[in-house]
């Protein structure tokens, strides 16, 4: 049964690939494409920077100049921005490309560039929840929890989709969203192949695969380690606001915002895919019994389950730990996830070899970050993102205050299909939302906790990332499909973030924007 299932995760790996593969024009055209593009942005690049500075901005008695250095930031940003759109670099490659030229416009030494984002411990902080996702993979621990949702909720069609829906969710409170796309996906196949549904002709098919994706996108928002966006905007509030976010004030707004979101996506998907049976052609006994041919738990599953419950009891605890003690004997969340990542590879333990870390962690995603952060911090020291920030979202002083999440939800929806990328998508717009915030007097974390949430809530379009990649990879729906559904999906995220934030205004937990 592993090997079936790690076969099933590689193959549907292997698939995305493919699906990417035949999107991309032919080795030669790419080729002039991306010298074309890439000139194109170094172009633009030099373009705004050698523009005279423009007349400061008057805001409500606010006079907003753009420095020397700000625009010479916004001609960096330009250019980043250009190739992460057309994915002529790789993501990461480009971030480290930010690196470089930072220090050859005369923004600051490149020391402190590369210290600002590789000497964050929120650095530490992913890696380790990039290995405990490689070994909760790996050891097939999340397979089995997935069965023990589907035993539980039967083969009807709408408990199965909503079986899918809460375990992705479930499961990327504390996993990478791609990781549960691929932990999914192996049983979402087997699911329909014993049903006899075809790719592409079957409505439950399509929303199964979209639940897919949908799941783990609504879980990554609970928890700070759902997702790289959310410790970008952690790290990003601390470096640039002072404003320190604990796991548990993420998990307040975060964890009752993705419980909103999950019936949402349950009524969308049945409505918009109504199924074509009232029963799938498989007993109560087969699913039970595809979870007893697992066996008991081995032990690197019960290793990796106790790394899990260690992490989030730590995480969860620290405050109060922090409370009692005065701070000596609480543990930074960052030195929790890493401890509990390394503890997987302890003789006796031994969950994983580090060629297999190595080859299930996204060193990519790390470097981006870190990148990612060093723009940030020189986009916001340099009043560029106080200046960009009056420009785009000035007039959100005449929005109600009920609305404003609403309204930023929607923004930054629209930005991450520009950007296809929710690390991307927190480095650009955090920090224009900092300054905002801290220019109109308003509360920075409620103003920047609608975004945070939104850079990973990636509904729309099937290339805004792997984690919705896998799914359409194996067939099952078009990208006319999770569009449909999307579209729709993201009225409602913002609906329930927005309702979420107000309700906690009400009660006195989240102050008001």
């Amino acid at each position: 049964m592993n090997d079936t299932r790690r076969t099933g995760i590689a193959g549907a790996e292997t698939r995305a690939d493919v699906a990417v593969a035949a999107r991309r024009p032919r080795p030669a055209a790419h080729v002039r494409r991306t010298v074309t593009v890439l000139l194109g942005a170094v172009a633009l690049m030099l373009a705004i920077h050698l523009l005279p500075e423009p007349a400061p901005l008057e805001r409500g008695g606010n006079i907003i100049p753009l420095t020397v250095s700000g625009k010479a930031c916004l001609a960096i940003m330009a250019f980043a921005v250009t190739l992460w759109v057309t994915e002529t670099l790789p993501f990461a490659a480009t971030g480290l490309l930010i690196l470089l030229l930072v220090p050859a416009f005369g923004i600051t030494d490149f020391r402190s560039v590369v210290r600002a984002g590789f000497g964050d411990a929120v650095i530490a902080f992913f890696l380790g929840v990039l290995i405990l996702s490689a070994g909760f993979t790996s050891s097939g621990l999340g397979t089995r929890l997935a069965y023990q949702v589907l035993a539980r909720v039967g083969a009807r069609p709408d408990r199965v989709l909503f079986g899918f829906l809460l375990v992705g969710s479930l499961l990327s409170w504390w996993v990478t969203d791609m990781a549960c796309a691929a932990m999914l996906l192996p049983i979402a196949l087997g699911i329909t192949r014993d049903a006899g549904l075809q790719p592409g002709r079957s409505n439950f098919g399509r929303a199964l695969f979209i639940a897919v994706a949908f799941g783990p996108l609504i879980g990554g928002i609970a928890t700070p380690a759902g997702t790289a966006a959310n410790i970008v905007a952690l790290a990003q509030l601390n470096q640039l606001a002072g404003v320190n976010v604990t796991f548990t004030r993420w998990m307040v707004l975060g964890v009752p915002a993705a419980l909103l979101m999950l019936p949402m996506a349950w009524w969308i998907l049945r409505w918009m895919f109504p199924p074509e049976f009232d029963r799938l052609p498989m007993s109560d006994a087969e699913i039970r019994g595809r979870l007893a041919a697992l066996g008991p738990l081995s032990p690197v599953e019960r290793h990796t389950l106790a790394a899990f419950a260690g992490a989030v009891a730590l995480w969860t605890l620290t405050p109060l730990l922090s409370q009692w003690t005065d701070g000596r004997f609480a543990p930074p969340v960052e030195a929790v996830a890493l401890g509990a990542g390394l503890y997987l590879f302890l003789p006796g333990v031994r969950v994983l070899s580090w060629k297999q870390a190595e080859a299930n962690i996204e060193w990519g995603g790390l470097t981006l970050i870190a990148a990612g952060l060093s723009l940030g911090l020189v986009v916001y020291e340099t009043g560029a993102a106080r200046w960009l920030a009056w420009v785009l979202l000035g007039e959100i002083t005449s929005v109600p205050g009920p609305l404003v999440p609403f309204v930023i939800v929607l923004a930054v929806a629209a930005l991450h299909m520009l950007f296809s990328s929710n690390t991307v998508t927190a480095t650009i717009i955090v920090p224009i939302l900092v300054a905002l915030a801290q220019d109109l007097g308003l509360n920075v974390w409620a103003v920047v906790a609608p975004a945070a949430f939104t850079s990973s809530l990636a509904f729309i379009l099937v290339t805004e990332g792997p984690t919705t990649l896998i799914p359409y990879a194996a067939g099952y729906f078009s990208i006319k499909d999770m569009a449909k559904a999307g579209i729709i999906m993201t009225v409602g995220a913002a609906m329930a973030v927005a309702l979420t934030q107000y309700l906690f205004r009400l009660l006195g937990v989240m102050p008001a924007i």
